[in-house]
């Protein structure tokens, strides 16, 4: 439905600048009671790329796999992945156990640029009993290291850019933009998916398919495609007069991961990414492709831990280490907190005081949320966008939030690090807008701002969820294959049952991958290693 991305979004700092714009289909949260209470209108941004090549165009190019307990439970239902992590890739990194990389595929995966206080990341962590170790491995659970981006020479490697250019011409394909597709179009009495109807320039079109049909449209348009097509839950259907082909839990199951941005540290010197000093770099980044510009809208470094609240038995992270040589304030509050919907009385109580003044921050990402949302359609005209539900913070023994405050816990813990305090690092003591009436630093503080300005980092999956036929929450088995129609697959990051250990990047071009093979196996067709 969208158009190619232009020569601006491949500058990886500018990753914030083109949400909330035409690349994105601008989808908010429907309100929920207790959570976004420091949001414009109570209401969370879901980012998600409306371009060739989809979100990769709009997201932070981090290139994470999961970890190995993630690859065990795809493997029981079926599908081994590792392999198609390594078949797309084509590495270029500095510190890599090159046993687990591959160097010849289509997507690069590169370093950024790294400030000095990366370092201290590092250094601190091990102090924490936290090893330097190249974390797209499956040989250990938790530690840290520098980002690995999917970056070429400095430059965003989107989906697009990478997969689709370099085979553009082949007389097999043809690259359709700004076609918006309203239905799949199915057999009644057969059951079997032969096309789709689409409008492009204000005309309606038909396409037939000789063979099969591949929707490949994202967590959150896939499964509207399917229930405006006929495949969903009956009763909601029905409530809207769609005529029902397959009773399916299609939009449910949507897991989503948080992550926290108000936790800086103050330092006391300049060391570390702020928007002038990148934007002083510019030439350096056109000339070599190097430099601030090349950082992933601030993030240098990765960690793995496992919290001291955590109940799960396995070697298993449930949070995600984020760490960032800057802060909202380093745009001053221009881009990327307007793309979070962080209110100005919010953002001027934590983020403006650190202008003009040297810190750091590490954006907790909660890996396996305990609350479980939902998307239906708002109405049965495919041009209205879904309600989308993220019903966060609502299990039942409030572990996400624990999970949340014991990770803030280890965070200060690394502030307090030799290799930190060598820059005299110290929590922001500005209390944040709407919740100053609690003491500072309690845990209920700490709460009370989490309910204020949590946000997703769009790694939306789950909603036409893959599992076996014995399954009642699966709308799609292991080959992909939508139960009760013929001839239609769907291959994104949709069908990834659970929340992973990773960014959404990564796993959905491997589940392409994998659809890929899978897809030729059935036609008959030779494999490629």
């Amino acid at each position: 439905a969208g158009v190619p991305e232009t020569l601006l979004m491949s500058v990886p700092n500018t990753a914030a600048s083109f949400q909330n714009t035409e690349y994105d289909w601008r989808d908010l949260m429907e309100y929920q009671p207790n959570v976004c209470l420091g949001l414009e209108s109570h209401k969370m941004a879901w980012p998600r790329g409306r371009a060739l090549g989809g979100t990769s165009v709009i997201n932070y190019m981090i290139y994470t796999r999961g970890n190995k307990w993630d690859h065990d439970n795809w493997a029981a239902q079926g599908n081994a992945v590792l392999p198609y992590y390594l078949k797309s890739e084509r590495a270029r990194l500095r510190k890599a156990d090159y046993r687990y990389h591959n160097t010849n595929g289509y997507l690069a995966v590169e370093d950024t640029y790294q400030s000095p206080l990366v370092e201290a990341f590092i250094e601190g962590g091990k102090e924490l009993g936290l090893p330097y170790w190249d974390y797209s491995t499956p040989t250990s659970s938790f530690g840290v290291s520098t980002v690995q981006a999917t970056v070429r020479n400095g430059r965003r490697a989107s989906a697009a850019y990478s997969f689709l250019w370099p085979i553009r011409n082949r007389p097999n394909l043809d690259i359709m933009t700004s076609a918006f597709v309203t239905k799949i179009l199915i057999d009644e009495n057969t059951r079997k998916a032969y096309g789709v109807k689409y409008d492009r320039f204000g005309k309606t079109y038909e396409v037939f398919a000789e063979k099969e049909i591949i929707l490949s449209a994202g967590a959150f348009n896939s499964p509207q495609l399917l229930m405006l097509s006929g495949i969903g839950p009956r009763e909601h259907l029905e409530e809207l007069g769609i005529p029902l082909l397959q009773d399916s839990p299609v939009g449910q199951n949507l897991h989503d991961h948080l992550t926290f941005p108000g936790l800086s540290f103050l330092i006391n010197q300049n060391i570390n990414m702020e928007m002038i000093s990148a934007l002083a770099t510019t030439g350096e980044f056109l000339k070599n492709g190097t430099g601030p510009m090349t950082s992933l809208g601030g993030v240098e470094g990765i960690g793995y831990i496992k919290t001291s609240v955590s109940r799960n038995v396995q070697d298993q992270p449930d949070i995600e280490l984020i760490f960032v040589g800057g802060s909202l304030a380093s745009d001053y509050g221009l881009i990327t907190r307007v793309g979070m919907r962080i209110r100005d009385d919010v953002y001027d109580s934590i983020f403006r005081p650190l202008h003009f003044k040297h810190y750091w921050t590490i954006f907790p990402m909660l890996l396996h949320p305990k609350s479980i949302g939902w998307l239906k359609l708002r109405t049965a005209n495919p041009y209205d966008r879904p309600l989308f539900y993220g019903n966060f913070f609502t299990d039942p023994n409030n572990e996400d939030i624990q999970t949340f405050i014991a990770a803030i816990r280890f965070i200060q813990r690394l502030s307090n690090t030799a290799a930190f305090q060598k820059y005299g690092s110290y929590l922001n003591p500005r209390p944040m807008a709407g919740c100053k009436h609690l003491t500072f630093d309690s845990d209920q503080y700490w709460e009370c701002t989490l309910r204020s300005i949590a946000v997703t980092l769009h790694h939306q999956v789950g909603t036409v969820k893959m599992g076996p036929s014995n399954d009642s929450t699966a709308v799609v088995n292991n080959r992909l294959q939508v139960y009760g129609i013929d001839r239609l697959r769907v291959a994104d990051c949709s069908i990834i049952p659970f929340a992973l250990s990773a960014h959404t990047n990564a796993p959905s071009i491997m589940v392409g991958e994998k659809a890929a093979d899978i897809i030729k196996e059935f036609w008959g067709q030779p494999i490629k290693s």
